[in-house]
């Protein structure tokens, strides 16, 4: 049962190595390239898309009640693909058949299986840009990157993290106690990892293998079976990755049950019922602050790990490349339509300006070149496409209309090419909107006058304690000043970026380096992928008896 184990051994151990280091390392080739994936791998991933448009979904074994899904490409035309469905009770009692067996099969097979499948699913890597594409609405390069390599980099860091935890320890000891004259207490004693029962992986319709991976893997690797309910508006991406774990499961000897697909629909919903069940311990959530509240009222049974709602923010102090910083700001705020849990919202400068390598530059000075910036960068229609993407959810579009009208409009969004797609708006805003204070989700961002840069600091560090925030931003000249930004936003539970103006973004997240959200504000109890987010996945037992004489 370890055959797969042996085989990846080499690819964990450099995982294990990069966890500790932090440094850059990837094992599956971010670029969309032949020389990497094979030079017909993207003909054949294309066909392999637009073959399954139309269908019934193929998951052998899996339970099938009914066949549903209705997603509509945000860059025009529905998918047709309709997939094997049970309902809640369906779905936990097969989880719960699984258990057992893959309790039972240790952590060695278990880890082995999450290396395959991760190896498989990078094989697959142009199916699933595809499939991400055309569910969330991300240019095909992002869709190919980040529902691809960069989704599997972070499942893989989860699994590394978790045989880290798993063998941290040793499995059993001999205990000898001495008694002076007395013979000494001879015990052994072994220890087991013990599951802590069926996990829920809630996917969100942005970026669904991203956010999910490193939840099913890091509950897979440790032993418990993981019912994967994808957003209505994002199946495909996460159906092909439960199709690649149920056909590794049942080709290493174990319950290919230990993954199961939920599939909903308007009128059919189950999320409540699966997440309230007595049986689901575990649930990995991304989504909204609304329902991350009713699941912590209602889940009371299970362990949580969520990503949810935050403002982010960029404090503009002062900067010795005004030109970089502009380009820099522009392609974060444009980079999907600005629907990244990591994408910039606040900006804040000082009223009365900012020193510069260009001299000083006002408010509005600063305002018109941001929006300027992201006229030139979208300027060309194809790029502009490929940077923007498509909206993924409609009411997206309902946001950017009912936001125009609250501030003095420095940049009017407006739709970019084919499918639904806008472009940034930007508007200028005073101190104190109460707009500001809560996520705009989309292309919106707000340069927001403040008194001075340190009561810009106030504001944005003010913001993530009591709303929420994952990044944050600063440009600055004065070294002090970005040493107490340091620590204040530290403090506030948020990861900070200081005068990026090149071609590394503050919406930019690496697996094996960065450590995605910090757990430690509103916009998330959880980090990807850190210690805590896998270690209460499991518990040890032991026994011991006395050693005869």
């Amino acid at each position: 049962m370890t055959e797969l184990f042996d085989r990846h051994r080499p690819l964990l151990d450099a995982a294990l190595q990069a966890l500790r280091d932090r440094g850059f390392w990837s094992p599956f080739p971010e670029i969309p390239s032949g020389k990497f994936y094979g030079e017909t791998a993207r003909q054949e991933g294309e066909a392999a898309f637009q073959a399954l448009r139309g269908q019934a979904f193929d998951l052998p074994g899996h339970p099938n009640q009914a066949l549903r899904g209705a997603e509509i490409s945000p860059h025009g035309g529905a998918l047709g693909i309709r997939y094997p469905s049970a309902d809640a009770a369906e779905l936990i009692a097969a989880a719960g058949r699984a258990q057992g067996a893959l309790a039972e099969a240790g952590p060695e097979a278990r880890v082995g299986v999450c290396l395959e499948a991760l190896v498989r699913l990078n094989r697959m890597s142009f199916l699933m840009g595809h499939a991400t594409m055309h569910t969330t609405g991300q240019a095909f390069a992002m869709a190919f990157q980040a529902g691809g390599p960069h989704a599997q980099d972070r499942g893989l860091e989860a699994v590394a993290m978790a045989w880290d935890e798993m063998t941290r320890f040793a499995p059993q000891a001999r205990w000898e106690k001495p008694q002076g004259k007395a013979a000494p207490i001879v015990l052994e004693k072994y220890w087991s990892i013990v599951p802590a029962g069926l996990s829920l992986a809630i996917g969100c319709n942005t970026f669904p293998t991203w956010n999910s991976y490193a939840g099913i893997f890091a509950s897979l690797a440790t032993g418990n079976p993981v019912i994967v309910k994808p957003h209505p508006g994002a199946i495909l991406p996460l159906a092909l990755t439960v199709r690649v774990l149920r056909d590794v499961l049942a080709e290493a000897g174990l319950p290919a049950d230990s993954v199961l697909l939920a599939v909903d629909e308007a009128g059919a919903e189950i999320t409540r019922d699966l997440a309230m069940n007595p049986a689901v311990r575990l649930i990995d959530y991304t989504g909204s602050n609304a329902f991350g509240g009713w699941l912590r009222a209602h889940a009371t049974q299970a362990r949580i790990f969520t990503e949810e709602a935050g403002v982010n923010t960029v404090t503009i102090a002062g900067t010795d490349d005004f030109v970089g910083l502009c380009a820099n700001l522009a392609f974060s705020l444009a980079l999907y339509s600005g629907q990244m849990c990591t994408a910039p919202q606040n900006i804040y400068v000082p009223e009365g300006g900012i020193d510069t390598d260009q001299g000083h530059k006002s408010f509005d000075e600063v305002g018109r070149a941001l929006a300027a910036a992201i006229d030139d960068l979208l300027s060309d229609p194809a790029r502009g496409a490929g940077i923007c993407g498509a909206i993924a959810n409609p009411a997206t579009l309902e946001r950017v209309e009912q936001v125009r009208g609250l501030g003095r409009v420095l940049r009017a969004s407006a739709p970019l090419g084919q499918g639904r797609t806008a472009t940034p708006l930007l508007l200028a805003l005073r101190d104190g909107d109460p707009i500001c204070e809560q996520e705009c989700f989309g292309p919106i961002a707000f340069v927001i006058a403040v008194r001075d840069a340190d009561t810009a600091l106030e504001r944005a560090t003010d913001l993530a304690r009591c709303k929420g925030a994952i990044t944050a931003a600063l440009y600055d000249r004065d070294e002090a000043r970005i040493e107490r930004a340091a620590r204040a936003f530290a403090a506030a539970g948020v990861n900070l970026s200081v005068n990026l103006t090149g071609n590394i973004y503050v919406n930019q997240s690496a697996a094996f380096s960065d450590f995605h959200v910090t757990g430690a504000n509103p916009a998330g109890n959880a980090s990807l992928t850190d210690t805590a987010f896998v270690a209460s996945r499991f518990r040890r037992a032991m026994w011991r008896r006395p050693v005869a004489a």
